[in-house]
């Protein structure tokens, strides 16, 4: 049902975004000449990005990127890497967007451009519920003795430098990494988007995991492009006519709000 329902928004967003001018911009000229659209996402943030036991991505950002790729009338080909290097392959032309539950910040900005936002997130922590309360009960997180795991070059690590500066910041490649270093007691709390503290709090309940229920920042999520105008131009209209029509909201509730998907996980 899933499917059919994304397929059923494909559709009926291809008859007004599928006719693109042959000579648009460097990067739209690319996708149209290879009939792909190389979208770059690290398939390690789930509920945005992940890959399944099947060896397959799935997602809202995976979604939003099958649906762009038919809007525009091209094949989809993911380029999974880790996070720190997507924003580099973007600049280098590897790929031709990032989606990947990445943060519009200033400093980003100044390099690439972003669509959206189209999710609003924010950041969450995630510790062992045991450890978590000593810590409220004793000095709190900004201490030499607490040691803070984030994904490395994310505002996640800009966020614990920045406000818990006297805590000991050690990053890592992927999410499943830090997990592990909190599970191990090599690490006390991770500080991550709050989705994904909800999916891994509620993933590993039975070893302890818990995760924080407000987010303590404003986290716009964008989809970032290199300079091509008529590209950009392109994909923002596309994702307001997503909005517009509601099937934006149907894809934050597939994935946001219900757990189904889970159980494709390995």
């Amino acid at each position: 049902m899933r499917k059919t329902a994304v397929c059923l928004m494909v559709v009926s967003l291809i008859a007004l975004f599928s006719v693109v001018n042959a000579a648009a911009g460097p990067v739209l000229d690319r996708i149209m000449a290879k009939g792909q659209l190389v979208v770059g996402t690290s398939g390690e943030q789930p509920p945005m990005t992940v890959t399944a036991k099947n060896g397959d991505l799935i997602g809202l950002d995976i979604d939003i990127a099958r649906a762009m790729a038919q809007g525009l009338g091209v094949d989809i080909q993911f380029a999974k890497m880790p996070f720190g290097e997507l924003l580099p392959a973007l600049e280098a032309g590897k790929v031709d967007m990032v989606i990947s539950g990445m943060t519009i910040t200033p400093a980003r900005n100044r390099k690439v451009a972003f669509v959206g936002p189209y999710y609003v997130s924010g950041k969450g922590i995630l510790a062992l519920e045991k450890r978590y309360a000593e810590l409220q009960d004793a000095n709190g997180l900004n201490a030499p003795e607490v040691t803070v795991a984030t994904l490395a070059n994310s505002t996640s690590a800009t966020f614990a430098e920045t406000l818990m500066p006297k805590a000991k910041l050690t990053t890592t490649a992927s999410y499943d990494e830090a997990i592990n270093l909190l599970l191990n007691s090599k690490a006390d709390v991770m500080v991550a988007d709050l989705p994904f503290c909800a999916f891994a709090a509620y993933r590993n309940r039975d070893k302890g995991l818990s995760a924080g229920k407000s987010p303590l920042t404003f986290e716009p999520l964008g989809i970032a492009m290199t300079e091509d105008a008529l590209l950009i131009n392109w994909a923002q209209n596309f994702m307001n006519t997503v909005t517009g029509t509601g099937q934006l909201s149907k894809l934050h509730e597939k994935w946001l709000n219900g757990g189904s998907w889970i159980e494709q996980l390995p």
